[in-house]
């Protein structure tokens, strides 16, 4: 299965649950999962548009 169709798949379970995610979050997960961003940087990504200082 193509990266591309793992995230149209998880997109869609999330929004099933209710819950909203912007093209941005889309874009960094694609990175994360073709290994341009480790999984550190994602979570930072992640709390910054959140606005998590931790």
């Amino acid at each position: 299965m193509s990266i591309d169709k793992v995230i149209e798949n998880a997109v869609a379970s999330v929004k099933m649950e209710g819950y909203q995610i912007d093209n941005e979050c889309i874009q960094w997960c694609k990175k994360l999962l073709e290994n341009e961003i480790n999984m550190e940087q994602y979570i930072a990504l992640i709390k910054q548009k959140s606005g998590i200082i931790a």
